[in-house]
């Protein structure tokens, strides 16, 4: 796994928190933020966005991924993730599944709870055996 300097974990998840902040959750109030970082060095942030109908609702990791793709990013360095829980926020599968799109089974997944407590764990622990473009080949 590629380590990261204990300042930049403390900023990524500074980052995350306040992008926490302007989550959407009228039904849960359960506040999700996430910072991605790539290989370049730009941030992308992420909140989770709810929906009435809940099946319209998107992770902050999907947000912050699908914002740097946008923008044309491909490589990724780290992802930090924080909510509101005591526990520490790991992605859901549906996130793990669109990281192992994009992002090298060692990347580093820092998972934080509302104090900013965290581990860090790598993508591949999060999501063994991931389907990727790999499983499609002949």
């Amino acid at each position: 796994m590629k380590q990261l300097h204990e300042f930049e974990i403390k900023k990524m998840l500074r980052l995350a928190d306040e992008a926490r902040e302007k989550a959407y959750a009228p039904y849960s109030n359960f506040r999700v933020g996430a910072c991605l970082k790539t290989d370049s060095g730009a941030y992308y942030l992420g909140c989770n966005i709810e929906n009435a109908a809940f099946t319209p609702t998107v992770c902050a990791e999907r947000v912050a991924l699908f914002k740097a793709v946008y923008e044309g990013e491909r490589s990724f360095e780290a992802i930090a993730i924080i909510s509101d829980s005591l526990n520490h926020t790991a992605p859901c599968g549906v996130c793990r599944q669109a990281l192992a799109e994009f992002c090298l089974p060692d990347m580093p997944v820092i998972c934080a709870d509302r104090d900013g407590s965290y581990e860090v764990h790598e993508l591949r622990e999060l999501l063994p055996m991931a389907f990727t473009s790999a499983d499609m080949e002949d």
